[in-house]
């Protein structure tokens, strides 16, 4: 499915996503790639600031449009911890970036926010395909999906004041 050093950019990912956590942030992480193996950008939530469009994917499909033509853009891939939402969705699919390949799926993702009693979020969760049904997707990635649902279960309890 995935080879070693796609691993390691998922890696990173987990860990941008754990950094956004530490800075009072949404636990997401997102890292961009040339077609070459070449890390082209990083990036992880930037919500606490209170403009929710600040999402690692969409920053980074931001980025490519400003800065690689498109057939730079079409090689790329974006790993990220957690599947696109629509709003990041559109925007990869409006640049024409490459693979999106992500550690844990949006579908895991509502599932554990409702395991844990948590509110929805505020626009539906929805597979990247049912917004861009060209794409090509990969994940999500066993063993990893776990430490990032420990991410989003320690800022669940850290908003409910229940330390972490």
């Amino acid at each position: 499915m995935v080879d070693e050093a796609e691993l390691a950019h998922l890696r990173r990912c987990v860990e941008l996503a754990a950094q956004a956590l530490d800075a009072g942030d949404e636990p997401f992480g997102s890292v961009l790639v040339g077609g070459d193996g070449t890390v082209l950008g990083e990036d992880h939530n930037h919500v606490a600031s209170g403009d929710h469009t600040q999402h690692p994917e969409f920053a980074l499909a931001r980025w490519a449009a400003a800065h690689l033509s498109p057939r730079e853009r079409a090689a790329a891939t974006v790993y990220t911890s957690t599947e696109h939402c629509p709003m990041c969705a559109a925007a990869h699919g409006w640049v024409g970036l490459g693979r999106i390949v992500y550690v844990s799926s949006s579908a895991q993702l509502a599932g554990w926010l409702a395991e844990w009693g948590a509110p929805a979020p505020p626009v539906r969760t929805l597979p990247i395909r049912e917004v861009v049904p060209d794409a090509t997707v990969v994940g999500p990635i066993p063993g990893l999906a776990d430490q990032v649902r420990e991410l989003h279960r320690r800022r669940l309890l850290r908003a409910r004041g229940e330390g972490a």
